[in-house]
């Protein structure tokens, strides 16, 4: 079985292994980065911070291109100049409706694949964790995705969506409901406890931000 043959490089698993664990996939799986957010708790750009020496959405998308077909950036329009040309964007198709924008953008671009959604302020996300979720997804399922640490609901910003769930989010969205958990919460969905239960946090203020820098100093 494949499970047993996983191997981990030093820059993370081994493109073989990866490559064997893709087709064996039906349906291509396709990797999308959210970085649209304004970041107005944080006072300055989630998605630029440097927790691995590079902005985090550029990491957070080097590591899905081990494991992804095509790997984009989300983000606003007025964002997308700015974002560095060596990365795809996608950009929102609505304003004002979150994660549930890009992800409903991202189908919009591509509807034959899943796609795997990670959101950028997850300092502690790494291609081992990936590496599990991609091993453990249900393609008959809407979504494979995390239980969360703090009240055991879907984490919807780490999570393999199917094609199934794009009529799901254009429901939700011509409803105004705009929250992808609640999405999960009413899809028949795979649900996994964490290797890790620290890969899901996630930095949103000043005050989050110095919790990780702390943790990253006590780690060397």
């Amino acid at each position: 079985m494949f499970l047993k043959e996983v191997k981990f490089t030093r820059h993370g698993v081994s493109p073989k292994l990866i490559s064997k664990k893709m087709s064996l996939l039906q349906t291509p799986l396709n990797g999308l980065v959210l970085a649209g957010g304004k970041s107005t708790r944080m006072g300055e750009d989630k998605a630029l911070l440097q927790w691995h020496g590079k902005g985090q959405m550029y990491y957070l998308a080097d590591i899905l291109k081990q494991f992804c077909s095509e790997v984009f950036i989300s983000c606003r329009v007025e964002q997308a100049n700015s974002i560095d040309k060596k990365y795809e964007v996608i950009t929102d198709e609505f304003e004002d409706a979150g994660p549930l924008a890009a992800i409903i953008s991202a189908f919009h671009q591509n509807k034959n694949c899943a796609w795997l959604v990670v959101a950028c302020d997850l300092p502690l996300l790494d291609a081992k964790t990936i590496d599990f979720l991609v091993q453990q997804r249900d393609e008959t399922a809407v979504a494979t995705t995390f239980q969360s640490a703090y009240d055991n609901l879907p984490e919807p910003l780490i999570t393999i969506w199917e094609p199934k769930s794009l009529p799901l989010f254009e429901t939700a969205l011509s409803e105004k409901k705009y929250s992808p958990q609640q999405v999960l919460m009413n899809a028949k969905i795979k649900l996994l406890v964490v290797p890790d239960l620290n890969v899901l946090l996630n930095v949103n203020t000043p005050e989050e931000k110095e919790k990780i820098i702390q943790t990253f100093k006590r780690s060397f």
